[in-house]
């Protein structure tokens, strides 16, 4: 009986640190539990409904239905910052993913001052999307600007062209510095590159395979689920782009809208043109954008990702 006794004490002792352990997880969660409700939560549901109203942000909202959505369809600036936008997410992600592996690659052979390296590299993504940088981008490509005037000593383009006021090249511009922002990825894909097994290569060495089949027959198939994690992060991170084209076109998404990023155009329904009711049916195309892609991504990745379980 005092064994069963000491069991059911031991147990009941058990519960209760359980509970109290519980209690302190509690406390610590609820700043972000407090913040996800307040912060992201409310303001999501708040939009949702506000997309179906006429929101004129100083007056009250008025029910219209699915008028918001409908407005779409007769948008030619809401079409155009579709298409800006696909054109910089389908290019800049991939370019930027193929620096950031080949910079991973280089670190990856032992060379000296490796902390030094990965450090350097690391800055632009930390700096990529500040203000700062977006206007000192727009002083390096603008008129009498950096790259232009050394354009000018080989006579391609005139030191006074500006390549933020010419629409062929101002999206390009954006997309550049998109690129130039590779840190955080090739973070990930260098410690991706550390867990391979050096045996593999060794054996395809042995077997005869040239480095570039050694690449692609064993670096990328064991490098896949990190380039598809990398590749959705980017992705949804390339969608939310604003910093970036606010500043380097002054707000304006010009030259002729070819900066024209989505969320630069919610931001001006909403915040310019006080139409916070349209402003919230775009936001929500934009979720619903960003989720059809992630999930084409996911479903895309049983074609290509290899895990080795």
């Amino acid at each position: 009986m005092s064994a069963l006794m000491e069991l059911k004490n031991l147990k009941n002792a058990k519960g209760t640190r359980t509970k109290k352990q519980n209690k302190v997880a509690f406390v610590f969660l609820a700043p972000w539990l407090l913040g996800l409700v307040a912060i992201t939560t409310v303001p999501l549901l708040a939009s949702l409904v506000l997309s179906f109203t006429d929101y004129p942000l100083l007056k009250a909202p008025e029910f219209n239905g699915i008028e918001n959505y409908l407005r779409m369809f007769s948008d030619a600036r809401f079409l155009k910052s579709l298409q800006v936008t696909f054109t910089y997410v389908i290019i800049s992600t991939p370019l930027q993913l193929a620096l950031a592996l080949a910079i991973a690659m280089l670190l990856n052979q032992g060379m000296k001052g490796l902390a030094f390296y990965r450090s350097v590299f690391y800055l632009p993504s930390l700096m990529g999307s500040s203000v700062a940088i977006a206007m000192l981008w727009r002083q390096i490509f603008g008129s009498n600007g950096l790259v232009p005037t050394i354009l000018s000593w080989f006579g391609i383009v005139d030191p006074a062209h500006s390549f933020i006021a010419d629409p062929n090249t101002a999206l390009w511009s954006i997309i550049l510095l998109h690129v130039w922002t590779f840190g955080s990825p090739m973070i990930i894909f260098l410690a991706g590159l550390r867990q391979i097994p050096d045996m593999y290569y060794e054996a395809a060495s042995v077997d005869g395979a040239s480095k570039w089949t050694q690449f692609w027959q064993i670096t990328i198939p064991l490098l896949s689920p990190i380039i598809f994690f990398n590749l959705v992060l980017q992705v949804i991170g390339a969608f939310q782009s604003f910093t970036q084209a606010f500043v380097v076109s002054g707000g304006t998404g010009g030259p002729v809208d070819s900066t024209l990023f989505f969320s630069l155009y919610i931001y001006q329904q909403g915040f310019v043109q006080f139409r916070m009711g349209y402003a919230s049916a775009l936001a929500w195309v934009l979720v619903l954008i960003v989720g059809a892609f992630t999930a084409l991504n996911f479903y895309l990745s049983k074609y290509w990702v290899f895990y080795e379980d």
